[in-house]
C-alpha cells in the first residue's frame, strides 16, 4: 500500500509539473541576461530612460520587453496607466498599437501568399474592381487657410498591386491631395471593409504607383486587410484571431478592448506647452465592425512579444509555424531602398515594414537586417536577426525620440 501510495504521489508530482507546463508553454522560456549574452546592470538603463521621460512629464509610464535568443531576459514595467487617477502600470496593461496593426496584417498577406491565393504583382483591381484604372493627381496649388490642395488628375500608368501597398509605394491616401479626396468617401461607423473599402478605388493616387515611398497611414493597408478577407473567404478580425492570435498564444490582442480590458488600458496622451493632455476619442482606430489593417489592434507587451519571436524564429513559435523561413526573410529584405523618393537615409522598407539598410549611414544602433515598426501612440519593436534580439517598447505617448534611445539603451547592453 506504502508503494501504490508513493507511486500516486509521485504520479500527481508529474501531472501537476506536465499541467503547469501546459498553462505556460506558450510564453517565451525566461532566463537571465549573463545567459544570453546581456548585462543585467546595462539593461538597467532602459528603466533609466523611461524614468528620464517620466520625469520630463512626458509620458506616464512604460513596459518594456528584451529577449535574447529566444529566451526573455528583461521585462519593465515603470510608471502609471494615467496621470489623473495614478493607477500603476502592470505588465498585462492594455496599448493601443495603432500601426504596430500593420506587420501583423502583412504576415497576413504572406500566409496567403504561401497558400498561393495571392502575387505580390495582383493588380488590387483583380480583387476589387473598383480600383481598376485609378487616376494620379497632379498638384496646381497647395491648400491654405484650411482649403484643400488644387489639382487636376492624368490616367495612372498601371493598376496598384499588393506590393506597392505593402511597401507604400501605392500613393494611395498617401498626401493631401488623395487624402482630400478620401474624406469625401469618410469611413462611417457602421462601414465594414467590404462597404468602405471600393469607394477608396474613386479616389486619386498621389503620385504615380512605385514611383516613390510616401507613408499610407491606414486606407492602403486596409486595403489589404480586405483583400485577406476575400481569398481566405474569412473576416479579417476571425481570421487574425484563428491564424495568428491563438497559434501565438495572444489572448490580449484584438480591434477593440473587451469589458475585462478596459480597466487596464492605458490612457493616451499628447504633449502641449502645458503638458500632457488626454487624447480625445483615443480608440478610433479600433471598431467592433471595421476590422481595420493599418492601425486599430490593442495588445500587451507579451502578447505582442510572442509575434516578434515567430518572426525572429523565422515563422515558428511554440511549435506552431506560421510561416516559412523563406517567406520571412522576403517579408523582411529590402523591397524600397533607401536611396527612393521618400524613404530616410539607411532606412529601407520592407512588406509592412522598416529594415535597416545601412546602419551607419542612418546613425542607426541596430544592425543591418533589423526590422520592425512603430505605432502613432508611442509603441515601438523591431527584431534584430544579426544580434537575435526581440525588443518591445509599450507606451502611450507619441515621444519619437524615445525610439532610437530605446534601441540604445537595448544594443549598449549586448556583451557577448
Amino acid at each position: 500500500m506504502r508503494h501504490i501510495t508513493s507511486w500516486l504521489a509521485a504520479l500527481a508530482v508529474v501531472v501537476a509539473l506536465a499541467t503547469s507546463a501546459a498553462l505556460t508553454a506558450a510564453s517565451l522560456p525566461l532566463a537571465s541576461p549573463e545567459a544570453v549574452g546581456l548585462s543585467k546592470d546595462r539593461l538597467q538603463r532602459v528603466h533609466d530612460l523611461v524614468e528620464r521621460h517620466m520625469k520630463a512629464g512626458e509620458i506616464t509610464g512604460a513596459v518594456t520587453l528584451v529577449a535574447r535568443k529566444g529566451q526573455l531576459a528583461y521585462v519593465d514595467v515603470a510608471g502609471t496607466m494615467d496621470k489623473e487617477g495614478r493607477t500603476p502600470m502592470r505588465r498585462d496593461s492594455v496599448f493601443r498599437l495603432a500601426s504596430m496593426t500593420k506587420p501583423v496584417v502583412g504576415v497576413a498577406v504572406m500566409m496567403m501568399l504561401e497558400e498561393g491565393r495571392l502575387r505580390l504583382d495582383d493588380a488590387i483591381s483583380k480583387y476589387i474592381p473598383e480600383f481598376k484604372g485609378q487616376r494620379v493627381a497632379i498638384l496646381e496649388a497647395a491648400g491654405a487657410d484650411g482649403k484643400p490642395p488644387r489639382f487636376h488628375t492624368v490616367q495612372a500608368e498601371r493598376d496598384i498591386t499588393i506590393k506597392d501597398l505593402l511597401t507604400h509605394t501605392s500613393g494611395l491616401s498617401s498626401g493631401p491631395m488623395g487624402q482630400s479626396e478620401a474624406r469625401k468617401v469618410r469611413r462611417t461607423p457602421t462601414d465594414t471593409l467590404a462597404t468602405y473599402i471600393p469607394r477608396l478605388g474613386t479616389t486619386p493616387l498621389e503620385f504615380q504607383p512605385g514611383s516613390r515611398w510616401m507613408y499610407s497611414p491606414s486606407d492602403g493597408i486596409d486595403v489589404l486587410a480586405r483583400v485577406v478577407e476575400i481569398v481566405s473567404s474569412t473576416p479579417m478580425n476571425v481570421f487574425l484571431k484563428q491564424r495568428i492570435f491563438d497559434p501565438l498564444d495572444m489572448p490580449e490582442t484584438g480591434h477593440y478592448p473587451t469589458e475585462a480590458q478596459m480597466p487596464r488600458l492605458v490612457t493616451a496622451y499628447g504633449m502641449s506647452d502645458e503638458g500632457l493632455v488626454e487624447t480625445q476619442n483615443s480608440l478610433s482606430m479600433s471598431s467592433k465592425v471595421y476590422f481595420a489593417g493599418g492601425g486599430g489592434l490593442v495588445s500587451t507587451v507579451d502578447d505582442y512579444s510572442h509575434f516578434a519571436q515567430m518572426l525572429a524564429n523565422g515563422g515558428v513559435f511554440n511549435g506552431k509555424r506560421l510561416l516559412s523561413p523563406r517567406t520571412v526573410r522576403l517579408m523582411s529584405s529590402v523591397h524600397v531602398p533607401a536611396r527612393l523618393p521618400g524613404r530616410v537615409a539607411g532606412e529601407g522598407f520592407g512588406l509592412s515594414v522598416r529594415v535597416i539598410e545601412d546602419a551607419i549611414a542612418g546613425n542607426h544602433r541596430i544592425s543591418n537586417g533589423s526590422f520592425g515598426w512603430s505605432g502613432a501612440y508611442g509603441t515601438h519593436f523591431w527584431v534584430d536577426p544579426v544580434e537575435e534580439i526581440v525588443a518591445v517598447m509599450m507606451i502611450q505617448t507619441p515621444i519619437r525620440q524615445m525610439r532610437p534611445e530605446f534601441e540604445n539603451a537595448v544594443m549598449q547592453a549586448i556583451v557577448q
